[in-house]
């Protein structure tokens, strides 16, 4: 009789011990595998409210310097291939100093990036220019907030192209910033200092005349979107931090008020479709300008940009088709093909708008990310001299080497839970059934012995 209840005891611990270790093993299941959680039971304290927007990230190292008021000999020099801090005030103008070469292309971009808690109408922003020593103006280009309303980091090109009719020759150039404020943005827009970093950069001339036209045809046709399982990719928080990506379908979760960069690298020849879809959330209302997703070029010019309204549904916001990169682009005058001119890092920029949280809540939202690169890589042009900085327009063997595969491993643990996804067994479902298994055979287990015990 003793023997038979040690049995069943036994029975009943070894069940049990089997129930503890399985609840162990899925546990930890649970944490390692990407992209599963466990939801709270209802009742269950909330998450605590996500922290404020991670600062922009300025590119490390850089050295601050103060705008001068008028273009003289006092403003600050940039040297190509440096990256600056400076500071732009409320209704601020501000004159920064170049020395350039006859031959060389001249590219200085302008990041202004306003404090998390100003207030900002779409027309906001601001206004880079170039001049040579006369106040003959080169270029200009402006870069807004948009209908988003939401207080985020915009950028700007400034630009001086040898060979063209204006600001031609050697000598002092001049970059002017400027503010653009609207009537009516708010006290903050109005008051408040926007930070800049500015990363000023030269291309050389070709070896060999370059062509004269923009190439005549290239596929216009949007791709179907990529399909397959996304795989997480968080973002940097500023140029100099852009997380590299490649073709695959991305996935990253974004809170109101955060802007993510990432880099995708394009050598000539190479075709770049982008985008980015912002999944469902509860809650009902509008928000225009909600998801904002814009494409720089290497010396983070603009490209094009999307943007899309929100009304609580899964929407995507998609860049319209662009060329593969070619130098003859430059030739073209849409901004979208003649910005597309040279190798180099493509950067996508995804902002989601402040105003979300109060009509859909503080998320974090998810966000993803599709991207194809199409078309054959070929050589590009010789240049005649250096970039500056020197690896800005090429891309090595370690640049590409730094985009992530678009499909995770395929380990044991992500084909269980394939199969159990292909089932339509969520993660807590399949946790039930298999405890409710053991507790069934340790049952069974449990009868089996008492059926076997002697009759007194």
């Amino acid at each position: 009789m003793r023997a038979r209840g040690g049995t069943t005891a036994w029975t009943w611990r070894r069940a049990g011990a089997a129930r503890r270790a399985l609840v162990l093993l899925l546990g930890a299941a649970l944490v390692l595998l990407p992209g599963t959680a466990l939801a709270l039971p209802a009742g269950a304290p909330a998450a605590a409210a996500p922290a404020a927007p991670a600062p922009y990230a300025f590119v490390p190292g850089a050295r601050t310097v103060a705008g001068a008021q008028r273009p003289t000999a006092d403003a600050a020099l940039l040297d190509p291939g440096r990256a600056y801090r400076s500071s732009l005030p409320p209704d601020g103008r501000l004159f920064y100093r170049l020395r350039l070469t006859a031959e060389a292309t001249a590219y200085v971009p302008v990041t202004a990036v306003p404090p998390a808690d100003t207030t900002v109408s779409a027309t906001d922003g601001i206004r880079v220019s170039l001049q040579d020593a006369k106040g003959t103006p080169c270029s200009y280009a402006s870069a807004r907030f948009g209908a988003g309303l939401s207080p985020r980091p915009v950028t700007a090109l400034a630009q001086r192209d040898a060979g063209k009719a204006l600001c031609q020759g050697p000598g002092t150039y001049y970059v002017l910033v400027e503010r653009l404020d609207a009537e009516g943005s708010g006290a903050a827009a109005r008051t408040g200092r926007w930070d800049l970093e500015i990363t000023p950069a030269t291309e050389p001339g070709l070896a060999q005349a370059g062509p004269s036209t923009a190439p005549q045809t290239w596929d216009s046709a949007t791709p179907a979107p990529l399909t397959g399982t996304a795989r997480d990719r968080p973002g940097g928080t500023g140029f100099s931090t852009a997380r590299p990506l490649g073709q695959g379908v991305w996935r990253t979760a974004l809170a109101p008020g955060e802007t993510r960069f990432y880099k995708v690298p394009l050598d000539w020849g190479r075709q770049l479709h982008a985008s980015a879809e912002l999944g469902g959330a509860p809650g009902h209302g509008y928000v225009g300008g909600a998801l904002d997703l814009s494409l720089h070029n290497p010396v983070r010019g603009y490209v094009d940009d999307a943007a899309l309204g929100y009304t609580g549904a899964p929407k995507t916001a998609a860049l319209a088709p662009l060329p593969p990169v070619e130098y003859a682009n430059r030739q073209a005058v849409p901004a979208a093909v003649t910005s597309v001119r040279f190798a180099g890092d493509y950067y996508l920029v995804v902002h989601l708008s402040t105003r979300l949280a109060g009509t859909f809540g503080r998320g974090p939202f998810e966000v993803t990310l599709r991207v194809r690169v199409g078309g054959r890589a070929h050589a590009g042009p010789a240049y005649a001299g250096r970039p500056v900085p020197a690896d800005v327009f090429t891309l090595t063997e370690q640049d590409r080497e730094a985009v992530p595969a678009a499909a995770a491993g395929d380990g044991t643990g992500h084909r269980a839970m394939r199969l159990l996804a292909a089932g339509g067994i969520g993660t807590g479902t399949a946790l039930l059934l298999l405890l409710g298994g053991w507790t069934l055979a340790a049952r069974r287990a449990h009868a089996r012995a008492s059926a076997q015990k002697p009759i007194a």
